[in-house]
């Protein structure tokens, strides 16, 4: 009968939800593998520290330089490895969740099945009259039976109702801990990339010193030279901000180190976000003020009409007051312009000003903030001044939880600052780009620019 299936179904979903494994031995054996391979890292870790330690206590020359370079590249290989292992557990443990997850929703699928065959029997029961029922059955005695169990059923029906909503919570709260686990993994991987970029460029310059060592080619102080020599380009490079001048890239690095310490948020990140904006400006172009009433505005090299440039009076009020106090004039200072010329309800607004591209109202939020992390005025707080700009990013950047320094936060924190809302593919239009990009950008300015400064 009936309720016979229904304590079927409810002893699977017991039995699927308790935590027995066929597989739990060849786990555990896993798991003291992997146990055993993580304690030889963290030694051979500890051991090339140590090595590190003295070797860079020597008197400094080409072959002291090769040594400390080794050493790095085997405790970074080390730290690799061990990464590598954290990475294969959490593998492991998202196949296991997204298991779970379709054992959950097969469970509630079947749950909605039996409930539908079970509310029509009960229909069909109910649809009878006593006087039917004993001029069609031809076994009244089997009938009340039927009616017994069926009544039987729904009083077990509530029970049923209940443990499909407790999977339902379930599942939601698994699918969860998988988004965890997903972003843990990819944290994870981006650690354990960089760390391989690290070995590359010191295997490669571990080379160097070893050829020109054996070769005679250069002394220990060419090198040096070579390497001031090189970080005095990359501080001299021109590091591009968006409706700003270009900045020489050490003042950048300087400015964005300044607003880490006061926030947390990574150099590299902080200029990667400028980077894109700079990118984005180029292909959005910029624009400037027309009329303040209606918002509206032209193209700063096209003269082209674009409507609403600012969103009016939210924007344009606070747009003028922060010109005004600058001594700007209004109407030729850039803003940057819509995604396009016609305005419709879809399309948004430009107006973002400087190399941070806040829009006046949110500058007029944040200026406090700038202001004391700088020990300026707030009214002196100038959105395209570099300086207030990197740290009004910075600022931003920590409440969007960039703070953190992990890849999946620092990804997701540029997602919103462009969106508003976290990375995601689905999202209309999609904003997962603009984060890749970000995080590209930053990855080549640490290992390219700042990394080479640190020697």
């Amino acid at each position: 009968m009936r309720l016979k299936s229904i304590f079927s179904l409810i002893f699977l979903i017991s039995y699927l939800l308790s935590p027995i494994s066929a597989l739990a031995l060849t786990q555990q054996e896993q798991e003291d593998e992997w146990r055993a391979e993580l304690v030889e890292t963290e030694d051979d870790i500890a051991k090339w520290q140590a090595i590190l330690d003295s070797t860079k206590a020597n008197t400094a020359s080409l072959q002291q330089e090769a040594a400390v370079l080794n050493a790095k590249i085997k405790q970074a290989k080390a730290f690799i490895k061990q990464k590598n292992i954290a990475i294969a557990q959490l593998d492991r443990d998202i196949a296991q969740k997204n298991t779970h997850i379709k054992s959950l929703e097969k469970q509630i699928n079947d749950g909605h099945d039996s409930l539908s065959q079970i509310l029509r029997k009960t229909n069909e029961i109910d649809q009878f009259s006593l006087p039917e029922v004993i001029l069609t059955n031809q076994n009244l005695s089997d009938f009340f039976i039927d009616i017994d169990t069926f009544q039987s059923v729904n009083r077990s029906l509530e029970d049923l109702f209940n443990q499909i909503r407790a999977t339902k919570n379930l599942t939601e709260k698994e699918k969860a801990a998988l988004n965890m686990q997903l972003d843990k993994e990819a944290d994870t991987k981006a650690v354990a990339q960089a760390e391989q970029k690290k070995v590359e460029a010191n295997e490669k310059e571990k080379a160097y010193l070893i050829k020109i060592s054996k070769t005679n080619e250069k002394t220990y102080a060419q090198v040096l030279a070579e390497r001031k020599a090189r970080a005095n380009q990359i501080r001299a490079a021109l590091f591009n901000l968006r409706d700003t001048a270009a900045i020489p890239f050490g003042d950048a690095l300087r400015y964005a180190q300044e607003a880490n310490s006061k926030t947390g948020v990574r150099p590299a990140f902080l200029l990667a976000i400028l980077t894109q904006e700079s990118n984005l400006g180029k292909n959005v172009g910029s624009c400037f003020m027309l009329d303040l009433d209606s918002g509206d505005g032209s193209g700063k090299n096209t003269g082209t009409l674009f409507e609403r440039v600012m969103k009016s009076p939210r924007d344009t009020e606070p747009f003028k007051a922060i010109t005004l106090r600058l001594g700007f004039d209004w109407k030729n200072t850039a803003v940057s312009c819509p995604p396009s010329a016609k305005y419709t309800s879809n399309r948004g607004y430009g107006g973002g000003m400087g190399p941070s591209q806040f829009i006046p109202s949110t500058w007029e939020l944040f200026k406090s903030q700038i202001g004391n992390m700088l020990g300026i005025s707030p009214d002196s707080a100038n959105p395209w001044n570099p300086k207030d700009a990197i740290m009004a990013t910075a600022i931003y950047m920590s409440q969007l939880g960039a703070q953190s320094g992990s890849y999946t936060a620092e990804r997701n924190a540029a997602c919103k600052y462009y969106s508003g809302s976290s990375c995601s593919s689905s999202r209309r239009p999609p904003n997962v780009s603009y984060g890749n990009s970000v995080m590209q950008i930053a990855s080549n300015i640490q290992t390219t620019m700042i990394d080479p400064l640190n020697f």
